[in-house]
């Protein structure tokens, strides 16, 4: 079958990354976390004092950075390599994200993001999740999905995988916290957060992960066929 690309936006700790991971499993599509590349980017500016408004700091600090996905096959998951190091269990702690919206909403960043994710992703056959995967990423990928998610549940769901990693953190802060980055993505002015007229939109408040991934196969599937019917005529 043709190959297409599944690009999944939405909030924060609405279970993008783990739908898109099985999905991409699934079809036996390469997976792309975008929201691990620009927590890699602010681990960097944070490790490195990189002042957000200096664009000539940020732009000699982009060059020196290099991301990269590497599959561990004892935890059966790809994990984040900043210039190097394996940074993913870092890249996943509260200061973090706490920062990365700030540091998402930089012009300069996303460009330099932006234009890796589409050399990514130029020959299909990828599932891509973030904030402006279908809007500015991909515009013209075949299969578009936004999520969305109660925010009690959202803080939830955070506050567990926090938790698995020994990180404790209080709910409210929790709550605090994807209200701001809620904020900052939604209203900048460099590819904000917008659910596309094309896409689907996908409540996860009262779902299972299982049905979130079936929902968004069958959709994939779907529209590989009607591609590749396009096509053959």
């Amino acid at each position: 079958m043709k190959k297409i690309i599944v690009a999944i936006d939405g909030y924060s700790a609405c279970g993008k990354s783990t739908t898109a991971k099985k999905v991409a499993e699934k079809l036996k599509y390469a997976y792309i976390d975008t929201g691990a590349m620009y927590r890699a980017v602010t681990l960097y500016f944070h490790q490195n004092y990189i002042t957000l408004t200096d664009p000539r700091q940020v732009n000699e600090a982009l060059q020196k950075i290099n991301i990269q996905f590497k599959y561990n096959s004892k935890t059966n998951a790809s994990e984040t390599y900043l210039n190097g190091l394996n940074v993913e269990e870092e890249i996943r702690k509260m200061y973090i994200s706490e920062r990365v919206s700030e540091v998402s909403a930089v012009p300069e960043v996303r460009k330099a993001l932006v234009t890796l994710q589409q050399k990514v992703g130029h020959k299909r056959g990828i599932v891509m999740d973030g904030r402006d995967i279908g809007t500015t990423v991909f515009p013209d990928a075949e299969l578009k999905i936004f999520m969305n998610a109660d925010m009690n549940v959202r803080a939830y769901r955070r506050q567990q995988e926090l938790m698995a990693k020994g990180d404790m953190v209080d709910l409210e802060d929790i709550i605090e916290n994807l209200k701001h980055r809620d904020l900052l993505d939604t209203t900048r002015k460099e590819s904000p957060l917008v659910q596309s007229p094309d896409s689907y939109l996908l409540d996860t408040t009262y779902i299972t992960i299982e049905e979130q991934i079936e929902f968004v196969v069958n959709l994939a599937i779907s529209k590989m066929i009607e591609k590749e019917q396009k096509e053959s005529h």
